[in-house]
């Protein structure tokens, strides 16, 4: 495992790490012993950062990990997100008092007395130039409630707004095979200004495993059932915007990723671990052949300049019109 600075943090954060979505809810059926078995793997492996959101499950993914790491609060750093259990186009949502709540709460679920990196949930872009929540949590980076905090984005102008006019230290964005616009600008401005990138929906809520086909099917309370077309939230978030018989058909076009590199999941998240900008990749999981399976990206083989160079063709000559919602 290597280890990657969080921007101008003292965070030093492995470069695979795991989100916590799937085994607090919205992807199906969750298994809390499941779900403690990965944690600890994951970490056994080398994982010292998670993410998570007080949405997530209604904190019961924050609840989990407090569990998981029960003693080992200053080995592993855990990131949590905030303003989605609210109404996130009002103003009111991102006040003071509400987001010190918020904080509170997530630190209570954790069993922590500070977070390490505190994020802005998906957040309009009109909150963002508002700039009221910045100095809220510049106010509870001084009172020691978080350490850092950071933003995380639908499209790359949010980011890019975050770049210019905010001190966040991180940027989480939705970045894979199917989602390669930030690599255009938003990437390089982050690089430059010393903003950290998380990675997310790295497999396109799994289409990039390349284990689904046109007939498969969700759980009802799985958001790949529920938000295949953006009807709960950003579409972006699920099958990274892609409608999903094309995602399955694009999915079969890079198939060739696998060679020498065991199967498709890790081979998809290998090209995002090679880019230079990305701090952490944070896939999902719900057991521990998931994590291990995840984690094998680590040691399959790079990708040459060449089949860079294919795979960005791909993007831009059969993904990137498809792609649907904020971008």
């Amino acid at each position: 495992m290597n280890y990657n600075q969080l921007g101008k943090t003292d965070l030093k954060i492995s470069e695979l790490s795991f989100g916590t979505w799937a085994i607090g809810g919205a992807w199906g059926k969750t298994n809390d012993s499941e779900a403690l078995k990965g944690l600890e793997r994951a970490m056994d492996l080398g994982v010292n950062f998670f993410d998570t959101a007080d949405v997530y499950g209604d904190g019961h993914a924050e609840e989990l990990l407090a569990i998981a790491t029960k003693g080992k609060e200053s080995e592993i750093h855990i990131a949590s997100k905030f303003c989605r259990a609210g109404d996130i186009y009002n103003p009111q949502n991102y006040s003071m008092d509400k987001v010190r709540e918020y904080c509170e709460n997530t630190l209570k679920r954790l069993g922590r007395e500070q977070l390490d990196l505190y994020q802005i949930h998906c957040p309009p872009l009109e909150i963002l130039q508002d700039g009221q929540v910045f100095d809220v949590l510049e106010a509870l980076k001084k009172e020691g409630k978080i350490r850092y905090y950071g933003v995380s984005v639908e499209s790359v102008e949010e980011g890019m707004f975050c770049l210019e006019h905010s001190k966040a230290s991180s940027l989480q964005v939705i970045f894979n095979l199917f989602r390669q616009k930030p690599l255009e600008a938003l990437f390089p401005a982050a690089m430059e200004k010393g903003v950290g990138i998380l990675a997310r929906v790295p497999l396109a809520s799994g289409l990039l495993t390349g284990k689904f086909n046109e007939d498969t099917t969700f759980d009802e309370e799985d958001h790949r059932n529920f938000n295949r077309d953006g009807q709960a939230f950003n579409v972006g978030e699920t099958f990274a915007g892609l409608e999903f018989e094309k995602g399955v058909e694009l999915s079969r076009q890079l198939e060739w990723i696998a060679e020498s590199r065991e199967n498709m999941t890790k081979a998809a998240l290998k090209w995002i671990v090679e880019q230079k900008a990305v701090t952490s990749v944070i896939p999902g999981f719900r057991n521990v052949k998931q994590v291990e399976d995840n984690l094998g990206a680590l040691h399959v083989r790079d990708f040459s300049t060449d089949e860079q160079k294919r795979l960005e063709s791909f993007y831009e000559d059969n993904v990137k019109e498809h792609i649907r919602g904020a971008y």
